[in-house]
């Protein structure tokens, strides 16, 4: 076996016979979990055995971790503490639970205070926390810095055991939304989810993946929580916009290609672990409501067979491609909105996924054969326990654990469930078993030996051009031309020279400074282009339309039309298009009701969170648009009305597409070029 590079900083090295091994519990000799010369299942085996209930529940229990002075704690600067060194939040966050369901129904609560995020101190030694998302978006040299000093605290610690570094997508443009994507615009910038099924490239997405994992691992980051392999089957869910798409075989090559990019043919020190996300899939929505809450809190099967002819099918693809863990989904079946799904016949046991044995133990660990761990989502003991709500915190840890989950995300306090143990609900041999998971991935991961990441060189990782010129190449590959009439496009050097171009961007906030920052990088990028502000003195108009979901509530519908309600003044909109001829491009976040606005203009592009230069070049033609649809388009109202929301546009009745004025149907696959 080659030598590995071995470093600490709070604990000693042993060197035998020229080999060096990290000292984690500084007994002055060489353990089996010490020696990366062992197989890692002997070492895990031993590491097991020295550790107690607490570090088992500890290691189990995934929370949040901030920065000093994060934003994201409560309070001014002054109440927010730090450690020493000023590098580490020690600030506890404390939330309160949201009740279940309205006061008077038999299974409200009153929300109680509930550990949000520990400090980091009191986070690794008290509470034996080693598994830590990030939600903070710090440039790379800084996210580096803070890895490192975690890392210190994790190795100064009884065992030594490494931090686990979690985070959600960070490469991509689009809206925010939180345990979507958590930041973005510090490491090499892609397109969103969409935009890279649109590229219908799956070599481009594994490439994707490696360079992402590359910048990731130089800031000390080693856990992806993603990607989503939901297929997206109600086009007014909010979380549309993190999946690849409509269509199962797409989405299976687009999953298969993150997996393989991140972690590699297996998992190494180069690798980010990949936690696949939603089983069995969340797309089928009721109403487009997510699980998040309580009126959104289950998934229905109205069409038979959707569950595997649809749903299933991209999971399965990322286990092929050796995923490590899986996600499952807050929602329960209903099947009361279903008809049967299950190979027996049977109908659903109603609770949510990470409850439901047959979904886990049947399907996903019987039929699809994985064998990997289970990492809940966030809050599923405490926050949405859907299905379960009759069961005190202590049951549903217990029933949870008896269905197969291993990791709890976001439940900050082990306490519960080592309570769980103690009280006898569970055996800790069960917690044996989830901890030998994750032991494993840590070992695998290379943590064990070098947990450090070189600070400078972060930033040079982060930032690498060549790393963004593929990016870029995503982009112009993500561009959707939908319509051209007399080939305005594309904008050759003839045509600029006799163009005044009128730009603006359409949105729920900040348009107007946004509008100027279009204008400028488009001024910077390409200045053949002559700019007006004043519509009255243009020749052409470029509209940016970028739409928001509307906030998801129970007494009100989602909806997907160009309005008010997701910030788009379709009059001003059509206004400028009776002046001039209009380019108009919308920013596909989810698929809209675009019938509005999208017959007066004279070319119409789909993008799906694009850099303004890399759009440009497709508009001048230094790139021929490429990207296809990666769903159908509604054709309105009445379309989605009719739509089971489990089935993708593709399989839907004649009549559910929008066809544009020269009735070309803007279905899954659909796309023009400037030949």
């Amino acid at each position: 076996m080659a030598k590995k590079h071995v470093q600490s900083r709070t604990k000693g090295i042993i060197i035998e016979n020229g080999r060096e091994f990290r000292d984690l519990n500084g007994n002055g000799i060489v353990d089996p979990y010490e020696n990366w010369e062992l197989p890692t299942e002997e070492r895990v085996r031993d590491l097991v055995s020295r550790m107690t209930l607490e570090e088992k529940a500890g290691l189990m229990t995934v929370s949040s971790q901030y920065m000093p002075f994060s934003e994201e704690i409560p309070g001014d600067l002054e109440s927010k503490e730090t450690d020493e060194s000023g590098l580490l939040n020690e600030t506890d966050i404390v939330h309160t639970t949201h009740p279940f369901s309205e006061p008077g129904d038999e299974n409200y609560e009153l929300p109680r205070p509930l550990l949000y995020t520990a400090g980091a101190t009191k986070g690794v030694r008290d509470l034996n926390l080693r598994y830590f998302i990030i939600r903070d978006n710090p440039e790379a040299r800084d996210l580096a810095v803070w890895t490192n000093k975690l890392q210190e605290l994790a190795e100064s610690s009884r065992l030594g055991i490494p931090a686990v570094m979690i985070s959600n997508p960070r490469n991509h443009i689009g809206h925010l939304y939180h345990g979507m994507m958590e930041a973005s615009g510090e490491f090499s910038l892609w397109p969103g989810e969409l935009g890279m099924a649109a590229t219908f490239d799956a070599g481009l997405v594994q490439e994707f993946g490696e360079i992402a994992a590359k910048e990731w691992r130089a800031t000390g980051i080693h856990k992806l929580y993603g990607y989503m392999a939901d297929i997206a089957t109600d086009p007014l869910w909010m979380r549309y916009n993190g999946t690849f798409g409509e269509d199962p075989e797409l989405s299976a090559r687009m999953i298969s290609a993150i997996v393989r990019g991140f972690q590699g043919d297996r998992l190494g020190d180069g690798s980010v672990s990949i936690t696949t996300k939603h089983f069995p899939g969340g797309g089928a929505r009721h109403g487009g409501h997510d699980p998040h809450y309580p009126w959104g809190s289950f998934n229905p099967y109205p069409t038979p067979g959707s569950l595997y002819d649809y749903h299933i099918p991209p999971f399965k693809a990322a286990i092929d491609a050796g995923t490590t863990s899986i996600m499952p989904y807050y929602s329960y079946p209903s099947n009361a909105h279903s008809t049967v799904q299950l190979a027996d016949g049977s109908l659903f046991e109603e609770t949510g996924f990470a409850y439901n044995r047959v979904i886990i133990q049947n399907i996903l660990r019987g039929e699809l054969g994985f064998k990997g761990y289970i990492n809940s989502d966030t809050g599923i003991i405490n926050m949405m326990p859907w299905g379960v709500e009759d069961l005190t915190p202590e049951e549903r840890y217990a029933k949870a654990l008896e269905t197969g989950v291993n990791m709890f995300s976001d439940e900050a306090d082990p306490a519960t469930l080592i309570r769980t143990v103690r009280e006898g609900h569970v055996s800790e041999d069960r917690l044996d078993e989830s901890v030998t998971y994750l032991l494993t991935e840590m070992m695998e991961l290379g943590l064990f030996e070098n947990p450090y990441v070189d600070e400078d060189a972060a930033a040079a990782d982060a930032k690498d051009p060549a790393s963004q010129e593929k990016a870029d190449e995503a982009h112009r590959k993500s561009v959707v031309l939908l319509r051209d009439d007399e080939r305005m496009l594309p904008l050759e050097d003839e045509k600029v020279r006799s163009m005044k171009l009128y730009v603006e961007v359409f949105q729920k906030t900040d348009a107007k400074k946004i509008t100027e920052e279009a204008r400028e990088t488009i001024r910077r990028h390409d200045p053949e282009i002559e700019l007006t502000g004043d519509l009255m003195e243009a020749t052409h108009a470029l509209l940016f339309i970028s739409p928001m979901p509307v906030p998801d509530r129970p007494d009100e519908p989602l909806s997907v039309d160009l309005d008010d309600a997701t910030g788009i003044d379709t009059e001003r909109v059509r206004m400028i298009e009776g002046k001039v001829p209009t380019i108009l491009s919308v920013n596909m976040t989810n698929p809209w009701l675009i019938g509005g606005i999208e017959p007066d203009a004279q070319a119409v592009l789909a993008t799906f969170g694009v850099k303004y230069e890399t759009f440009i070049d497709v508009l001048r033609g230094r790139h021929n648009p490429s990207g296809k649809l990666p769903f159908t388009l509604p054709a309105d109202r009445e379309a989605l009305e009719r739509s089971p929301g489990d089935i993708p546009g593709h399989a839907q009745q004649d009549g559910y597409a929008y066809r544009d004025k020269n009735g070309n149907e803007y279905g899954f696959g659909y796309s023009r070029s400037y030949d």
